[in-house]
C-alpha cells in the first residue's frame, strides 16, 4: 500500500462499506467503497478534460464531504491537489495560482465571489468548476466513460502545499504520495491508531495539520473521521458525543476557546460519557502552554498530548507518549517515525539540553520546493536532513523542547530572548486569552521586547498589573517594555499567532 490510490483500494476490496467519513451538518458518509467510486469518477472527468497525470488541480473550499473526498479523490486519479488557503490575501492567492501552474480550480460560490478580482484576473487560464462542499462539484459536460487510471508510484507527486510564511513570497511543497502516506503513518503510530478509532477534524483541510494528521492518518489506520464545516466551541463537545470520536487534533487557541466557553455555559455539561470514549486529544501548530494545558486537562478530565509538524515533513515530527507513556509540559515530545537531532551553532550535533537548530529527516521529508531548487538546496541539506529553523534543545530523556525560531529570536544588547518563554508567562494570568512577545527596533538595544494580549471576554487588567507581572516572573530585562491589547491577535490557517504581522501592527500604532 504504497500509495494513496493502493490503500484506497485495497480497503474498498476488503471492506467496502465501512465508514470513512461522516459529514455531521448535511448527515453525509462515504463509505471506502464510495470513496473509491469518487476517485474514479474524478479521474474520468480530468481525463475528459485534457488533464495529463501530474496536472495541479487546486480548491478553494470550507471543510465539507466533499472538500475531502476531491482532496484524496485528485490524488487517486494520479494528479496534484493543491488546497488553497482560503484566509489568504487575494494578492498571494493569486500569485500561486499563477506559479503552482494549477490547471483546474474548485471553488464554492462564496469564495468566488469573495475573491472576484483573483477569479476574474486568471483569464481563462485556470477552469474554475463551482462546487458546493457537500453536493460536490458541477462537472462540465466531458466525462470520458471508461478512462483508465494512469499508473502511480510512491515517487509520484501527489500534494503541493504553500507555506504560510510570515515574510516574502510563499514557497510550495511538493510532498510525493510516498511522503504523504509516511505522514499519515507517523501520526498512527505515535498515536497508537487502530480501525476502532474515529478522528474529529476541525482545523481546515487548506493546513496540513488537518489534511495528514485527521485525513491520510485515519486512512492508512483504516480508521474513519468526523468532518464537520468548521470549529465550533459549542457545538464541539456535542459532535464528540453523537459520532462517538475517539480523538481530536485542536491547536492551542482552540484549546483556550473551549475553556473559556466551558467557564461562561450554565448549566455545565457532563463529560463523563465523553471521557469514557475519548482516549486523548492532540494539540499542534503552535506551542501550547503548560498552564492552559494543564487547565484543560483538570477541567474536561482528557489527557492532550502536544505534538509538532511543519509543512515540508508532512505534518507530524514530534509528539508526547500516550498513557501510560511520560507527558512532559512545555515539550512537544519525542521523534515517532522520522530522526531528528539538534545541530549547534559550530554545525556539530549538540549535546543534551544544549540549543541549536532542530533538523529532521525520514521518509516524510517533502521532494522540495516547487520550481525554487535554490530554497530547496537550503532547506535540505545532502544526507536529507531538514532544517527546520526552529531553535530547540533535548534532554536527557529524549524529549525536545522549542525555544524560538531563528527568525524570531529578539536579541537585546546582544542576549538571546525567545518568545515563548515570555509568551508562558503572559498565559498564567487569569485574564488572558492569546498573548504573543516580539522583539521591536530600538536604538539603544538593537531589539526592545515587546507583547500583544488579547482578554478573555469579560476579563481585563490594568496593563501596568501586567508589565509588574511579567516582571515578577521574568526579571526587567526580559519583561515586555510596552504591551498592547487587541480584540484577537492575527493568525494563520493553523491558528499560530504571526509575530511578524503584531510587528506592523504596533508599527502603525506608535
Amino acid at each position: 500500500m504504497s500509495t494513496v490510490r493502493s490503500i484506497i483500494d485495497s480497503r474498498a476490496e476488503s471492506q467496502p462499506e465501512t465508514l470513512f467519513q461522516i459529514a455531521p451538518e448535511p448527515g453525509l458518509e462515504l463509505t471506502y467503497a464510495g470513496l473509491q467510486s469518487i476517485g474514479q469518477t474524478v479521474n474520468r472527468q480530468l481525463e475528459g478534460l485534457g488533464m495529463t497525470p501530474g496536472d495541479k488541480v487546486a480548491f478553494l473550499l470550507d471543510n465539507g464531504h466533499w472538500t475531502t473526498a476531491l482532496f484524496l479523490g485528485v490524488m487517486y486519479a494520479g494528479r496534484v491537489i493543491l488546497p488553497l488557503n482560503a484566509v489568504a490575501g487575494p494578492d498571494q492567492l493569486s500569485y500561486i495560482l499563477a506559479h503552482s501552474d494549477a490547471k483546474v480550480l474548485f471553488v464554492s460560490r462564496s469564495y468566488k465571489e469573495k475573491f472576484s478580482s483573483v477569479i476574474n484576473n486568471l483569464n481563462g487560464t485556470v477552469l474554475l468548476i463551482e462546487t458546493h462542499e457537500d453536493t460536490g462539484p458541477v462537472w462540465p459536460q466531458h466525462t470520458v466513460a471508461d478512462a483508465a487510471l494512469p499508473a502511480l508510484s510512491p515517487q509520484d507527486e501527489a500534494l503541493l502545499i504553500y507555506t504560510s510564511g510570515t515574510t516574502g513570497l510563499p514557497k510550495g511543497a511538493i510532498l510525493t504520495h510516498h511522503n504523504v502516506i509516511a505522514g499519515g503513518k507517523n501520526t498512527a503510530e505515535a498515536h497508537e491508531l487502530t480501525n476502532k478509532d474515529r478522528a474529529l477534524c476541525v482545523l481546515p483541510l487548506y493546513h496540513i495539520n488537518g489534511e495528514m494528521v485527521t485525513v491520510i492518518a485515519p486512512l492508512v489506520s483504516n480508521g474513519s473521521v468526523v468532518m464537520p464545516h468548521r470549529f465550533s466551541a459549542k457545538q464541539f463537545w456535542r459532535i464528540i458525543s453523537d459520532h462517538e470520536c475517539t480523538w481530536f487534533s485542536v491547536v492551542p487557541t482552540i484549546i483556550s476557546y473551549l475553556i473559556e466557553q466551558d467557564e461562561r455555559e450554565a448549566p455545565k455539561h457532563d463529560y463523563r460519557k465523553i471521557q469514557g470514549h475519548v482516549r486523548f486529544g492532540r494539540s499542534a501548530s503552535s506551542a501550547l502552554p503548560p498552564t492552559t494545558h494543564r487547565a484543560f486537562e483538570d477541567r474536561f478530565g482528557i489527557r492532550v498530548v502536544e505534538t509538532m509538524g511543519v509543512t515540508e515533513t508532512a505534518a507530524q515530527i514530534l509528539s508526547n507518549p500516550l498513557p501510560p507513556g511520560k507527558i512532559k509540559y512545555g515539550s512537544p515530545g519525542r521523534p515517532y517515525g522520522n530522526r531528528a537531532k539538534i545541530v549547534n551553532e559550530q554545525g556539530k550535533d549538540a549535546k543534551d539540553g544544549e540549543k541549536g537548530e532542530l533538523f529532521i529527516q525520514g521518509d516524510n521529508v517533502m521532494k522540495g520546493y516547487y520550481k525554487n531548487p535554490e530554497a530547496t538546496h537550503a532547506a535540505i541539506d545532502a544526507n536529507g536532513w531538514f532544517h527546520t529553523g526552529d531553535i530547540a534543545y533535548r534532554d536527557e530523556d529524549g524529549y525536545y523542547f522549542i525555544t524560538g525560531r531563528l527568525k524570531e529570536l529578539i536579541i537585546k544588547g546582544g542576549e538571546n530572548i525567545a518568545p515563548r518563554e515570555i509568551d508562558d508567562v503572559l498565559y498564567k494570568h487569569p485574564a488572558i486569552l492569546e498573548a504573543a512577545a516580539f522583539g521591536m527596533p530600538d536604538d539603544n538595544y538593537g531589539e526592545e521586547v515587546m507583547a500583544c494580549v488579547a482578554f478573555k471576554p469579560g476579563e481585563a487588567c490594568a496593563l501596568e498589573e501586567l508589565q509588574a507581572f511579567c516582571v515578577e516572573n521574568l526579571g526587567k530585562y526580559k519583561a515586555p517594555k510596552t504591551i498592547y491589547v487587541l480584540p484577537d491577535l492575527p493568525k494563520g490557517p493553523s491558528g499560530k499567532i504571526q509575530r511578524l504581522k503584531l510587528v506592523d501592527i504596533v508599527g502603525e500604532i506608535e
